[in-house]
């Protein structure tokens, strides 16, 4: 039997831009949870901590997509170029403003200007698209990127809170800010597999987010990224309650194994369940792996409750990109693919604020209780939706 992992890096580029567009990803995990880590140590409130970090994951989310927008029409180098070089100074200047405890004002200012960070994950599934379109190799690819996905978060937030912890407070930042400049530069430089700039046609003019599919795709994500963060924030706040701040690395990592697992295996697979009732499954049950997370009482139970809770996220990712290749056109999918990852940051930024909030009133273990309600509005965001996400393919429209 075929490897479908080995025939989709079969395609000329395709190893180049998936390693450059890995290492470019990884300040989407390092720097909220970094922040946070980085605040937390430097200026002891969480809630500070917290609405820093919010105040860049939801403005990167709002601009993102404008971003990806330019990029639909302009092509990536004209676009990104400008983009990085903008957040890469800015999160220089917020881990300096941290550093040297300048105004509190300053970390705010720097966090609103480093949220012009691109999405890379868009601009690499644009990639995988443009190579795959409408064939079964691009479900596989669409995997591959959640999988890579979630990589990025055993990797990204562990070594983020690992290095803050283990070395100086803002040692995460530093190396997310590194790999931000390093990774979009070398995917930057790979032109052969960058999209064509497609002029968007009168029917088609207006925002991606004005389709209905992609609305309820992105707002079902809100509230897995909101689930998603404060369970971040949380294990930060339970491993110091429990005397082991070293373990929150540990436990952040542990998140993402599971859903990795899955990820690959569902990759491999040739489902022939509706997609939107594959995302209504995958939901359901990253909403039902909530409620263990109330009960965690140890390290230990900790991380097998976030293990768990983890499980589903990554086939959650690849029917939900799934479902906006078969809604958008064409000369708005980097856009389109950019609003799910918006979803996701949206509610990143939402979430560890909410925890943050309510770690600081009722305790740390009180901060899940926003997971369990996140989960229950998203899975009945996409049960209410299912409907129109089983609508006609675009083309067919």
């Amino acid at each position: 039997m075929t490897n479908p992992y080995a025939t989709i890096f079969q395609a000329r580029g395709a190893k180049g831009f998936a390693a450059a567009g890995f290492v470019a990803r990884l300040p989407i995990a390092m720097a909220s949870i970094g922040l946070v880590a980085m605040l937390s140590q430097t200026h002891g409130e969480y809630w500070l901590a917290g609405a820093v970090s919010a105040t860049f994951a939801l403005t990167n989310a709002l601009l993102a997509p404008q971003v990806s927008r330019l990029v639909d029409r302009l092509g990536q180098t004209r676009v990104l170029v400008p983009a990085t070089i903008v957040s890469v100074l800015a999160f220089a200047v917020l881990i300096m403003a941290a550093h040297r405890d300048w105004p509190v004002w300053t970390l705010f200012a720097s966090a609103l200007a480093a949220a012009a960070m691109p999405s890379i994950p868009a601009m690499v599934r644009a990639r995988w698209t443009e190579i795959f379109r409408d064939t079964p190799e691009l479900t596989t690819a669409f995997a591959f990127e959640s999988a890579a996905d979630e990589l990025v978060y055993i990797a990204g937030a562990s070594l983020s809170v690992g290095l803050s912890v283990a070395l100086f407070p803002e040692a995460g930042m530093v190396a997310s800010t590194l790999f931000l400049a390093f990774g979009s530069t070398a995917l930057i430089l790979q032109r052969s597999t960058e999209p064509k700039a497609r002029p968007v046609s009168r029917e088609h003019r207006g925002s991606a987010i004005m389709l209905r599919p992609v609305q309820i795709v992105t707002v079902a994500l809100v509230f897995i990224g909101a689930i998603f963060a404060t369970a971040e924030v949380s294990a930060v706040a339970i491993t110091k309650e429990l005397g082991q701040p070293g373990a929150a690395s540990l436990v952040i990592g542990v998140y993402a194994v599971g859903s990795f697992a899955v990820g690959i295996v569902i990759g491999g697979l040739r489902l022939t369940l509706a997609l939107q009732r594959q995302l209504a499954i995958a939901v359901g049950i990253t909403a039902l792996t909530t409620l263990p997370l109330l009960l965690a009482d140890s390290v230990l139970w900790l991380a097998l409750a976030v293990f768990l809770s983890g499980i589903a996220i990554s086939p959650t990712f690849i029917t939900a990109f799934g479902l906006v290749e078969r809604h958008v056109p064409e000369a708005k999918l980097t856009e389109g693919v950019t609003w799910v990852t918006t979803g996701i940051g949206i509610g990143m930024a939402l979430g560890s604020f909410a925890a943050g909030l309510t770690i600081d009133a009722f305790g740390a273990r009180n901060g899940f209780w926003v997971s369990v309600a996140a989960g229950t509005i998203a899975l009945s965001t996409v049960l209410l939706g299912q409907r129109v996400l089983g609508g006609a393919r675009r083309d067919q429209a």
